[in-house]
């Protein structure tokens, strides 16, 4: 029976939810990225146009030409000085060139901020020779939109170059015509933009998983809650419905004692029906605790767990064979307990250990061992049994409320025994070891004081 189990079917849709999420965020991220790409190889497409264009011998023919004329139109003095004037300023102009060269391959604040070189066929940066402020000359390289801390020395520029080669292909520039035509290239990288957005799945991803994670747990939070509400509410109830029928009960108790001499059979019956009946109060008494702070004292563990066993030995049913309770209480030390809630949790142990002993087929070698030792973390109480076992999904799921191999089971006893427990007395419940056809052992520890 399996009680509880609302998270299954949520949880998988979250988890649906998230992939949905994070693989349609990666695709939209990898088209962004195309599409930036696409735009910066056009922008660079523009800029090989433009030296290519610039570079044509045409525009140096055409000027050397008009320079030409202007010299012989000068020589003849019929000419007006205007004419040749209108001619120079023509010349000086070349305006078409002069946008081009200005707005498209010398101003850095251009169309684009890609890391970008020119080289010719040796895959080696064209130079050119420029003056500083001293009228000195000085070598430049060109490299565009690149750290001068990258291209300092030789084998720095080759291997930026090689670098470049390899994240697109290069865009060629044919200067002249014919046989005597230079072939050049442009090698380009990619923009700081694209750059950053290539870190931004691996951002998505752990954005993902943190959804993930707060919002799974959120829900096995609110569900843990309403499984303690569930508790509290059922468990007071109980204590509630019970505490009148035990009170008449025991005054029914009373007056059949009173009818009855003091050594007959009769009255030690009723003796042993008024002890059931006040342990039936106090399981009531335990019931109305759940949900509120239990009164812990300093005891020591061994009258506690003596108690509870001798009640259970007395009053479990009987099973095929006989079964053989060994007990190992020697372990000394004050822990602070609450004696009735960890009484319950040792009965609830040990219920299960003998329902485990019922469904085994061997009717020889039935036992339970209780024993108690000082481990390193404080006092150690094992229950083991020579019952079915548990396989490893049973084990797992063993402490999980509504949980159960039992036809008719709740799948309550194992996680109320850890809350008491855990919650209460501050230790640990625990499978430390369980095999199909070989028994469980389940271990408590608790703190000393």
């Amino acid at each position: 029976m399996k009680l509880f189990d609302r998270t299954g079917p949520t949880k998988w849709i979250l988890v649906l939810l998230l992939v949905f999420l994070g693989f349609g965020s990666l695709v939209y991220n990898q088209y962004l990225i195309n599409r930036i790409l696409e735009q910066e190889k056009s922008s660079v497409q523009l800029w090989a146009k433009a030296l290519e264009f610039n570079a044509h011998p045409i525009h140096h023919e055409s000027s050397r030409l008009l320079l030409d004329v202007i010299d012989q139109l000068e020589s003849w003095e019929d000419i007006p000085d205007s004419t040749i004037q209108m001619l120079v300023d023509v010349e000086s102009m070349r305006s078409m060139q002069n946008f081009v060269t200005d707005e498209l391959i010398l101003d850095s604040r251009g169309n684009f901020r890609l890391p970008a070189v020119l080289v010719n066929d040796n895959d080696q940066p064209l130079e050119y020779i420029l003056l500083d402020e001293n009228g000195d000359s000085v070598v430049e390289y060109s490299f565009r939109n690149v750290r001068s801390s990258k291209i300092e020395t030789e084998e720095n520029r080759r291997a930026y170059i090689q670098e470049l080669k390899a994240m697109n292909p290069p865009i060629p520039i044919i200067v002249g015509d014919g046989e005597e035509a230079l072939r050049q290239f442009v090698y380009y990288g990619e923009s700081t933009v694209v750059q950053v957005l290539r870190y931004v799945p691996a951002l998505q991803i752990v954005v993902i998983f943190l959804l993930f994670f707060i919002g799974y747990t959120s829900l096995v939070s609110i569900t843990r809650m309403e499984q303690s509400n569930l508790w509290v509410g059922m468990a007071k109830e109980a204590a509630h419905q019970l505490g009148t029928p035990i009170s008449s009960l025991l005054g029914w108790i009373h007056l059949f004692r009173d009818d009855l001499p003091e050594q007959s059979e009769q009255h030690s019956l009723l003796n042993e029906i008024e002890n059931d009946v006040y342990r039936l109060k106090g399981v009531a008494e335990r019931f109305g605790k759940i949900g509120s702070k239990p009164e812990l004292k300093s005891l020591e563990i061994a009258p506690v767990l003596d108690e509870a066993i001798k009640y259970m030995e007395r009053r479990l049913p009987k099973i095929s064979g006989e079964v053989n309770i060994k007990t190992d209480l020697q372990a000394t030390g004050l822990v602070k307990l609450n004696p009735e809630l960890l009484q319950w949790a040792v009965e609830n142990l040990m219920k299960n250990a003998m329902d485990a002993l019922q469904m085994t087929q061997e009717s020889s070698n039935k036992g339970i061992t209780i024993r108690s030792y000082i481990g390193s973390s404080g006092m150690v109480l094992e229950i083991a049994d020579t019952g079915v076992g548990m396989d490893a999904t049973t084990k797992k799921n063993i402490f999980r409320p509504g949980y159960s191999t039992k036809k008719r089971g709740w799948g309550l006893g194992l996680n109320l025994t850890k809350r008491i427990v855990e919650e209460y007395h501050g230790g640990e419940l625990a499978v430390i070891k369980s095999e199909p056809g070989v028994g469980t052992t389940m271990q408590i520890k608790l703190n000393l004081v």
